[in-house]
């Protein structure tokens, strides 16, 4: 089989088992292909090392990235079908290694019920979205289905009346009448910057990918003051963390308070069934007082037979 077919081949597998990445590892005596299913990473075929360099060039062609660098890393993308493919490539001590991320855009036609929240806690997240300003930040560790749920939420908010802007490292999604911005450092668009920007475009509703310094903070913090609903992310391990991750960061604690309207805490679980469930701790405003917690959120789902205890232990912690 040439590297055009093989490559062909094992994308199309791993859009058939459902797969959110493929790995393309290296070893010294052979090239290991992997996917990521339901969160976890399964090997899948061991390649002859031989196919290696012809393969992952046959990758970079895909992406239109620079087959004569092997030294550096490389990113890009392109779609396959129903897939948006996001690859990256790295050198390491056995040659590069190569991971393509599967987007599926058929796959983001979720309602807000499809999340898997709770009644109560959809009814209180759907509460807080519908204002018209503040700054709303859903958290959790990388793979939670953060992108799902901001995606998901601004689909929901979409209309002719309202100017929806994101800015985002990269855009994972292509949302239909919503104007998304790619960050690109290299040309100094960085997430303050390309902020900065979109409060001079006459915004309704702001998605921000993710808050990484105190600049890009402020800002958010500062259109939610003035009027605008601002949408991003953080990396903490539960809902109330948020809030002191922003203080931390150096916002002024009563800006917090009275700019933060609601955060979503969340990971993504593997049903008994199969696929992944998603569990949420979702406060309003900043009080984390009688709020349910991930913990709580769990054993409701343990209870209802759709996860098991020891897999919601694997992904988080169960007293």
């Amino acid at each position: 089989m040439n590297t055009t077919h093989l490559l062909e081949q094992i994308i199309k597998q791993a859009i058939a088992a459902n797969a959110s990445d493929i790995h393309l590892e290296p070893h010294e005596e052979h090239l290991q292909v992997r996917y990521r299913l339901d969160g976890l990473l399964q090997n899948q075929e061991e390649l002859p090392k031989t196919s290696h360099a012809q393969l992952i060039s046959r990758v970079k062609v895909l992406v239109n990235l620079d087959i004569a660098e092997k030294r550096l890393p490389q990113d890009g993308r392109t779609n396959f079908g129903q897939v948006d493919l996001r690859v990256s490539t790295i050198p390491t001590i056995h040659g590069e290694k190569a991971v393509l991320r599967l987007l599926n855009r058929e796959q983001l036609n979720l309602s807000l019920e499809d999340l898997g929240m709770e009644k109560e806690d959809l009814a209180t997240y759907q509460k807080i979205i519908s204002k018209r300003s503040g700054i709303i930040l859903v958290t959790g560790p990388t793979g939670s289905g953060k992108t799902t749920t901001l995606y998901t939420t601004l689909a929901n908010l979409n209309s002719k009346e309202a100017n929806i802007m994101t800015i985002e490292d990269p855009v994972e999604y292509k949302l239909a009448g919503i104007s998304q911005i790619q960050v690109n450092q290299k040309a100094g668009l960085t997430f303050a910057r390309g902020l900065r920007s979109i409060l001079r475009q006459d915004p309704d509703i702001i998605m921000v990918g993710e808050i990484r310094d105190l600049e890009t903070a402020k800002i958010a913090l500062q259109a939610a003051l003035t009027g605008h609903l601002v949408f991003s992310t953080l990396h903490t391990n539960d809902a109330p963390s948020a809030v002191t991750r922003l203080v931390d960061m150096g916002i002024d604690k009563y800006l917090v308070e009275a700019t933060v309207i609601g955060v979503v805490a969340q990971r993504l679980i593997r049903k008994i069934s199969g696929g992944r469930e998603g569990i949420f701790e979702v406060l309003a405003g900043t009080s984390s007082q009688d709020r349910k917690t991930l913990i709580d959120n769990s054993k409701i789902k343990i209870a209802k037979g759709i996860v098991s205890k020891e897999e919601v232990a694997r992904v988080i912690y169960l007293e």
